[in-house]
């Protein structure tokens, strides 16, 4: 009897032994195979998750884009995580990655460099997360499609009314935004293609202040010291323009200056008479319309390569 009460004892405990190997096991197997909160949070809540790469928060343009972005987001029921590059590429390209290792559905793209930028598209491509540029062109990788006011025009615009209104004879001053952009090429190529060639026009002065409010004004207070006589300047951003008004204003000249993006500190500055006008680029219509377009394509819905948002001149009321 002492015997078979043995048996059942070690048999039991055996069992108890095996019961909590199993769970054991069942708990460690389950932690590993876990989701990643990205997933986790997917699957929760159902949303899909847009990931914004924008190239600074410290222009009003681009804050107004990011809005325009998240309000759209908000009401579509998806989440967008953004990430600021501050105007450094290597950071950019550093925030796109960790888009990446978060599992986005989709990133949104505003390149600080066209081409720089190149690798990170790229890297969102082998990990099969659709890519599609805002307001600035990547100039390499797969990129579904590419939203932004087409700048070509919108600097013709700028060159067309500087020439009415200077009567088609004056000494001009281009001040270009960052080097490698596809804003800065294009609305550049757009101003050139209205002002050259003209009789009686010249631009004197081409020198980059890379959308920066600060370097527009230091750029332009260099470029008075140099040259007397100019009667108008076309910036490629309203932040330059604006830096630029101030180092002439200080000068006392009275020179005609056009901005680019229609920022609200540069309608004021129309509607005061200080600056002659700004192309508006509506950036609040280009974050949601690239929202917008990417919850298309997460549907499979086709879309067009390139989608335009329009433009407009603002002059003084």
């Amino acid at each position: 009897m002492k015997k078979m009460n043995l048996v059942l004892s070690a048999v039991v405990a055996v069992f108890l032994i095996l019961a909590g190997c199993s769970t054991q096991s069942k708990v460690e197997g389950g932690a590993t195979a876990a989701p990643s909160a990205t997933t986790d949070s997917k699957a929760a809540t159902g949303k899909m998750t847009i990931g914004l790469s924008v190239s600074t928060l410290n222009n009003p343009f681009f804050v107004t884009l990011k809005d325009g972005a998240d309000k759209a987001a908000k009401e579509a029921g998806a989440t967008l995580v953004v990430v600021d590059a501050q105007n450094d590429t290597a950071k950019q390209i550093s925030g796109i990655e960790d888009l990446i290792q978060k599992k986005v559905s989709v990133i949104l793209i505003n390149p600080t460099d066209s081409d720089a930028i190149v690798t990170a598209v790229q890297s969102a491509n082998k990990a099969n997360i659709p890519v599609i540029t805002v307001d600035r062109a990547a100039n390499g990788g797969t990129v579904v499609t590419h939203i932004a006011s087409d700048n070509v025009k919108g600097g013709k615009m700028a060159g067309d009314f500087i020439l009415k209104t200077l009567g088609d004879k004056g000494n001009l001053v281009e001040l270009q935004g960052i080097a490698g952009t596809s804003a800065a090429r294009d609305r550049g190529k757009g101003f050139h293609d209205a002002v050259d060639g003209k009789a009686g026009v010249k631009v004197i002065a081409s020198q980059p202040a890379d959308f920066d409010r600060a370097k527009g004004l230091s750029v332009m207070e260099n470029i008075l010291q140099g040259n007397k006589d100019i009667q108008a300047v076309f910036a490629h951003n309203d932040e330059m323009a604006l830096g630029a008004l101030q180092a002439i204003q200080a000068s006392g000249k009275n020179i005609a200056v056009v901005g680019f993006d229609a920022t609200d500190d540069a309608v004021k500055a129309v509607n005061d008479g200080k600056l002659a006008a700004t192309v508006a680029q509506k950036p609040a219509s280009i974050g949601d319309t690239a929202v917008k377009t990417a919850l298309k394509v997460l549907k499979g819905e086709k879309v067009e390569k390139f989608i335009p948002v329009d433009l407009e001149l603002i002059t003084k009321k």
